[in-house]
């Protein structure tokens, strides 16, 4: 099928919520433009320690993961982060993986914009069109 990226932008979750409360401007939210691996074997937003610095994003805890490879490693969890793609949104803790450069979209914020591979075109797409099923309005 041969590898799909995105560009995706991600936005520390905290700031959003002092944004929308007042307490902080829109502008000040801190958010990267990221072109990430779409992997359908990874469970959810897998970034780097580097990528989690930028965005100033909290750990919160420590999860026990199974790599590709079949070997099990011990990775950070993130406070929430924002995913954007196009208009849809997600926002899961992403697992930060010290020595991983590549930032990884897995499966949960996938479903979650309502998105699928399209293997064909080797990009992603809407799973039933340009309307995000599963919205609530």
């Amino acid at each position: 099928m041969g590898e799909v990226s995105a560009e995706i932008t991600l936005k520390n979750g905290a700031d959003i919520i002092l944004a929308q409360k007042g307490h902080i401007p829109e502008q000040n939210i801190r958010s990267l433009t990221v072109t990430a691996l779409v992997d359908t074997g990874a469970t959810t937003l897998v970034i780097s320690e580097n990528l989690r610095k930028k965005l100033d994003l909290a750990i919160v805890g420590t999860r026990t993961v199974t790599l590709a490879g079949g070997s099990k490693a011990s990775c950070n969890v993130t406070e929430p982060v924002q995913i954007c793609w196009k208009d849809r949104t997600s926002s899961v803790r992403a697992w930060v993986m010290p020595d991983e450069d590549e930032v990884l979209l897995g499966v949960i914020p996938l479903e979650e914009m309502d998105l699928i591979v399209d293997p064909v075109n080797r990009s992603l797409a809407g799973a039933h069109g340009d309307e995000m099923m599963g919205r609530i309005k």
